[in-house]
């Protein structure tokens, strides 16, 4: 073949570097995009929040002004206090009436960057809430050997994960621990707080605490038999056999059920507390003279300039190192304000349209939330539906009713017997609303609410109410079947 050169003609879209710091701030949530906020403004020396600046502009002025009495005053105070000193400190002082323990938990200072966090204790552990208790236990080496390897074997919920023959395993063979030895240590384990610790199912769990109430508490015996032979049917809500087993009466059964439901199914959750987390929302939309309005939440969206000061320090003609430095970063800082500016403006515009759609949902509630999906929002907007869902993805909105992901206001349409569409989020609510106003005797069942959707137009077959009843943590019609 014959080497040449050929001339071809194209279009090609390119990522530049700005455009991939736009999208990639885009679909931040909060708090990972104020991380990245902190990161620029520790990084680049040219950009700072705007009140920073207006604030060292103030300061810078009030110097000037006050400097030569600042000069007079300090002149004066060191004066003052040279001549306090003593010429000979006594040596013969207790220390004890000047040294101040450091051992307590409150701050010495009036800061405003001390942290009350930092001196409270950490969250709770199970297994050192255990392991301590162990400690404190009188057992031989063996036992502590075979008590620690009980306490490894139990889960968050306080159940004890895996069988006895399965802890033996773990043991070192050397040792010649047998099932029984095991079986005595958890025993001792399972008398820890707190109580129905270490149990291997819900009976035990159920009957470790009923065990240490007192034996004069009413029902008890009753209670104690129902953990351990009829549990199924409690869980069935079966009330008809549970008072034929144990021969008696409905309200006597009521008694018994409400002692049994003072009782932790999870013991572990007495004491493993998990961290909160907090959702802080990106849009604000509040009620003002009768318009909805929304809003960016001045918390999350701070306002970043660039530092006139080392701005002002750049020279055009200058190709030192320094001001190479300067001008890369007043480019970098450009680029972030310019990409957080649109971050915002498509977060806002995004959210509005949300509010426009929905607007039945903020004057009525879930059960006026009308059919949405991306396509509908990205036409209104005049954007990509990529570009929707991530402005939508664990972006928040702050209304009157509680806060929302973004997301929440999209969903699908179920069609109506009149030919209209219904979203299944107020399918949703209106199943909650009719579940909630039910006769606890008698609660609904899956194709009664579907009857009940029917007469008010909705159409939804029965596999679909179970679905969105599940997806409501809603429990079935006959484990919602209570006792008056």
């Amino acid at each position: 073949m014959k080497a040449s050169l050929v001339l071809k003609m194209g279009q090609q879209l390119t990522m530049t570097p700005q455009l991939q710091q736009a999208i990639r701030l885009l679909q931040m949530s909060t708090l990972d995009l104020q991380n990245e906020i902190q990161d620029a403004l520790d990084s680049n020396p040219l950009l700072e929040r705007q009140e920073d600046s207006e604030q060292h502009s103030n300061a810078v002025k009030d110097t000037s002004d006050s400097s030569q009495e600042e000069i007079s005053n300090n002149q004066s105070a060191t004066t003052d206090w040279t001549e306090q000193i003593p010429n000979e400190l006594e040596i013969d002082t207790s220390w004890d009436d000047v040294y101040q323990s450091s051992s307590s938990s409150t701050p010495q200072t009036t800061s405003d960057d001390w942290d009350f966090s930092n001196t409270t204790p950490t969250e709770a552990d199970l297994h050192s809430h255990l392991q301590w208790q162990l400690n404190l236990a009188k057992m031989t080496d063996n036992e502590h050997l075979i008590a620690t390897v009980i306490i490894d074997s139990i889960g968050r919920d306080g159940y004890l994960q895996g069988s006895l023959a399965d802890i033996q395993a773990s043991i070192d063979p050397v040792e010649n621990i047998k099932v029984t030895d095991i079986e005595k240590v958890l025993n001792r384990i399972q008398q820890f707080e707190p109580t129905g610790i270490a149990a291997r199912d819900l009976s035990e769990c159920l009957l470790l605490q009923l065990q240490a109430l007192p034996q004069d508490t009413p029902w008890l015996t009753e209670a104690q038999r129902i953990c351990t032979n009829h549990l199924e049917a409690l869980g069935k809500r079966d009330y008809a056999q549970l008072m034929r087993r144990l021969r008696i009466k409905e309200e006597e059964l009521k008694e018994i059920i409400l002692l049994i439901q003072t009782l932790n199914p999870r013991p572990g959750s007495a004491i493993e507390n998990p961290e909160s987390e907090y959702i802080v929302p990106d849009v604000i939309v509040r009620k003002n003279n009768h318009r909805w309005i929304v809003e960016l939440n001045p918390e999350v969206a701070p306002r970043l300039t660039v530092n006139a000061h080392y701005a002002s320090m750049i020279r055009r003609a200058d190709n030192s190192s320094d001001n190479t430095f300067l001008r890369t970063q007043l480019q970098e800082a450009r680029w972030f304000i310019n990409s957080l500016q649109s971050r915002n403006e498509t977060l806002l515009k995004v959210a509005s349209t949300i509010l426009d759609y929905q607007r039945d949902f903020f004057d009525h509630g879930p059960e006026a939330m009308k059919p949405l999906i991306l396509a509908e929002v990205a036409e209104a907007v005049g954007m990509h539906e990529s570009t929707i869902s991530r402005v939508t993805t664990q972006k928040y909105m702050h209304t009157p009713r509680g806060v929302f992901e973004l997301k929440y206001f999209f969903s699908s349409h179920v069609s109506t017997t009149q030919g209209g569409e219904c979203s299944s989020t107020a399918i949703r609510a209106i199943i909650e609303k009719l579940i909630a106003a039910e006769n606890p005797r008698k609660p609904l069942s899956d194709s009664k609410i579907t009857g009940l959707l029917e007469e008010q137009n909705i159409k939804v077959a029965r596999r679909t109410i179970a679905k969105y009843r599940e997806s409501l943590g809603i429990a079935s019609s006959t484990e919602r079947k209570q006792l008056l």
